[in-house]
């Protein structure tokens, strides 16, 4: 099994950082990509940012110059630093992973979500 759990969300003032974590563990052989996705309320969920193996990413134009998203090879860990938050950032955050399992095939597996709200 795998598992993927985020942590560093909660009540930030407008323009205030935060820094969101997102670990991944159990019977992995290797990891892909991973990234970070925001489901507003009433909305679809967004691409925020994303990394590579290589260490390449890419970011929502919304977010760019302000979020920084970055990789831990040892523990399995994806962080995503967030600044000069705006109220439009608010939302819940998913971690995204693509792991090739013991089943020998790659697989997409997602964190439960962390509540991010930016307000004053």
């Amino acid at each position: 099994q795998v598992q993927v759990v985020e942590s560093g969300g909660g009540l930030v003032q407008p323009g205030g950082s935060q820094t969101l974590s997102c670990r991944v563990s159990g019977m992995i052989f290797s990891i892909g990509t991973m990234g970070w996705y925001r489901q507003a309320s009433g909305k679809q969920r967004d691409l925020v940012a994303i990394i590579t193996p290589g260490g390449s990413t890419d970011y929502a134009d919304s977010v760019k110059g302000r979020f920084a998203i970055s990789r831990d090879y040892g523990p399995n860990t994806v962080l995503l630093q967030m600044n000069s938050l705006k109220p439009e950032d608010t939302g819940v955050y998913y971690c995204h992973s693509r792991i090739y399992s013991s089943m020998s095939r790659w697989e997409d597996h997602w964190g439960q979500g962390t509540q991010v709200t930016v307000s004053s």
